[in-house]
């Protein structure tokens, strides 16, 4: 159900603190478990950490991050992939390139940049997803592009990074920034979660984090600047011959016969559109598959969000935790992968924040990435756009919310009462 609300005041007298959204792709639930994290135990200290998130369905980075950005479930948003497509002409553009294609992002569902610009917050975005789209006109006032071949694991460039959001925070008085990294997910992917690698770029991200702090300390942001930090999905090791018998789709559906339009080979989640009159043999053919589950994408879970959609293809296929969907052979190299069902243990995700707003050595029980968007409008004290989180989920989070708003209100009397002495 969708809803929108407000507990906003005029302008002029609102208390708003900036706020900062940090998205560290792939960085799975538990990733802090087997490695030394200081700056996010101390994070955890100063502010409050969730047990995990669940994203979305689909836990990919697109699909999930649009969610983060706009509190729309898939269905409802329609970036329902990475790549853009068009199953009518097979149009796939590659998941860099779509990120500049504002046609792919530009479906209706309003993301929180353009929401808080509307009333009159100046916003950033560095590298997010959808933070580059043209939407009905509007682009979000600061941003810059993930070009690619950006060296997503470069240290110092982080650095750069979050020098360049801070300053806009605090030297160009921007309100609400968005900040991604590529990591942990290129290396889960590369040489999957379970590896010496993985744990050393974890490290990195917590040192980063502790670049972050000092920055905003150097800059005497602390007592004005709200931070959350999340991800899109987690990370699975892949099934590998000759431990599973991997699975090859075209060993039992011939695809060229049977299917006009696919995006196979990409990792556990596949779409189709079967040629006309196709689609009964297709689904049979693909109920003998093992470790496989294929849906007509009107048939699909309400707990998915997705069968509402008018991109998707016919047929959505969901492989098991840890199988690739290989369409003719084998040639996918990920060592890690996600796109799994959002309710596998690993596909979990870490939600930490800090700041004013926010308590102090605070442990929330796990909720869905659906109700940040509905936490940042409360945190910048703007209106919400339609949209299907609650932010009753996620109210305990912030310090005693009474007491912000007996302040506000004290505020907006007091500034009634001069204006009525003039």
């Amino acid at each position: 159900m969708l809803s929108s609300g407000a507990w906003t005041l005029p302008t002029r007298t609102v208390v708003r603190n900036k706020l900062l959204l940090i998205s560290f792709d792939g960085f799975r639930w538990d990733y802090d478990q087997d490695v030394e994290t200081p700056e996010l135990d101390q994070i955890s200290t100063d502010g409050v950490k969730a047990k995990y998130i669940t994203p979305p369905m689909l836990t990919m980075t697109s699909p999930s991050h649009f969610t983060t950005i706009t509190g729309r479930w898939v269905e409802g948003h329609e970036v329902v992939h990475n790549m853009m497509f068009d199953q009518k002409t097979n149009l796939k553009v590659p998941h860099k390139q779509t990120l500049r294609r504002s046609e792919w992002w530009d479906t209706g569902a309003t993301p929180l940049w353009i929401t808080a610009q509307d009333q009159g917050l100046a916003v950033g975005s560095f590298h997010f997803p959808g933070g580059g789209a043209n939407y009905s006109g509007q682009v979000v006032q600061r941003h810059v592009f993930e070009e690619a071949g950006f060296p997503d694991d470069n240290e110092t460039e982080w650095r750069l990074n979050v020098d360049t959001v801070l300053d806009w925070l605090h030297r160009d008085d921007l309100d609400l920034v968005t900040l991604y990294f590529g990591e942990p997910d290129n290396v889960g992917h590369a040489v999957g979660p379970e590896t010496p690698q993985r744990r050393a770029i974890v490290r990195q991200i917590d040192r980063t984090l502790g670049y972050l702090r000092e920055g905003i300390r150097a800059r005497g942001l602390e007592s004005r600047l709200n931070v959350i930090l999340t991800s899109d999905h987690g990370m699975t090791t892949v099934k590998k011959r000759p431990e599973v018998d991997e699975v090859i789709l075209n060993h039992y559906l011939p695809l060229l016969r049977l299917a006009s339009f696919e995006i196979l080979d990409y990792g556990g989640f596949g779409i189709l559109t079967p040629r006309p009159g196709r689609e009964a043999e297709v689904m049979v053919a693909l109920a003998n598959v093992p470790n496989v589950t294929a849906y007509r994408t009107r048939d699909l879970p309400p707990s998915f969000h997705l069968a509402k959609s008018s991109r998707l293809p016919p047929v959505v296929i969901q492989a098991d935790l840890g199988f690739n969907l290989n369409s003719r052979f084998i040639v996918y190299v990920n060592k890690g992968d996600h796109g799994y069902h959002s309710g596998e243990m690993d596909m979990k995700t870490i939600f930490r924040a800090f700041g004013p707003d926010f308590r102090q050595n605070h442990v929330s029980e796990p909720f869905d990435s659906i109700h940040l968007y509905p936490l940042m409008c409360r945190l910048l004290r703007i209106s919400p756009g339609p949209h299907d989180g609650s932010e009753e989920v996620t109210r305990g989070l912030l310090r005693d919310s009474s007491s912000l708003l007996r302040a506000s209100l004290l505020l907006l009397l007091l500034s009634v009462m001069s204006s009525a002495l003039i």
